[in-house]
């Protein structure tokens, strides 16, 4: 089985198309985003901070970079492009988040999380922007012991967004923290909110991320970075 991975337009650093930001071209010329990646038509790639995009824009390089990837110079790049962009990573993250709870592959409620740390069946964290400090550390401390990594540095990810959204996302009342019990579950989420993360830039609240696996790659690290992958046959910066 081989590898496909994609180029960023702005930096050329290739990365799996599940850590980057499609950008289509609608039929009537405008540039947005298709960060499912199932827009018809042609493609380009990004993966990239907000920050960086605002400045490609204002510097023209976005345009000269876009005009390259889809052969024509015919488009309209919107000036609201990176709130969109933002938008559009978060509501991807909230659904996926609305479809793990609907298979019942998290739980919500501080005694229920902590039960399942302690039994060694959690695989990732995470708390509303608003949730309590005292919460987080306890559940953290729960985590900690059930992985049996007491005194590392392992605890949840604060999103930033509060509970009501939370609640919105997940069908449930008071959602505060959230924990994921199953692996695979796990990495789709990580993969969903890192992406959103590290496009709007350094996390508003400072908790790093927690999950099963470690350091800057583990899924759902609001730091994660795409990366350059080794064993790469396939190459393209657009479709």
């Amino acid at each position: 089985m081989t590898d496909t991975t994609r180029s960023c337009i702005l930096t050329r650093d290739r990365a799996s198309p599940a850590a980057l930001i499609r950008l289509a071209l609608a039929p009537d010329g405008r540039v947005l985003p298709d960060v499912r990646g199932k827009a018809p038509g042609r493609g380009a790639w990004i993966g990239v901070t907000r920050d960086v995009l605002e400045q490609a824009i204002a510097k023209g390089k976005l345009r000269g970079a876009l005009a390259r990837a889809f052969k024509t110079g015919a488009m309209t790049i919107p000036d609201d492009l990176p709130a969109l962009v933002a938008a559009a990573l978060e509501r991807n993250a909230l659904d996926r988040l609305g479809l793990e709870s609907r298979a019942g592959t998290v739980l919500t409620g501080s005694e229920r999380i902590e039960t399942a740390a302690r039994a060694g069946k959690l695989h990732a964290l995470y708390h509303a922007a608003d949730a309590s400090d005292d919460g987080a550390r306890k559940l953290a401390q729960a985590w900690r012991v059930g992985s049996e990594r007491e005194g590392s540095s392992l605890r949840g990810l604060a999103l930033p967004v509060g509970r009501p959204i939370l609640s919105l996302a997940l069908g449930r009342e008071n959602v505060v923290h959230i924990g994921v019990i199953d692996r695979a579950a796990a990495g789709r989420l990580g993969e969903a909110l890192g992406r959103w993360l590290h496009f709007i830039g350094p996390d508003p609240t400072p908790a790093p991320c927690a999950t099963a696996a470690q350091g800057a790659s583990a899924p759902g690290h609001p730091r994660a970075r795409p990366t350059v992958i080794g064993a790469v046959t396939t190459d393209e910066e657009c479709e």
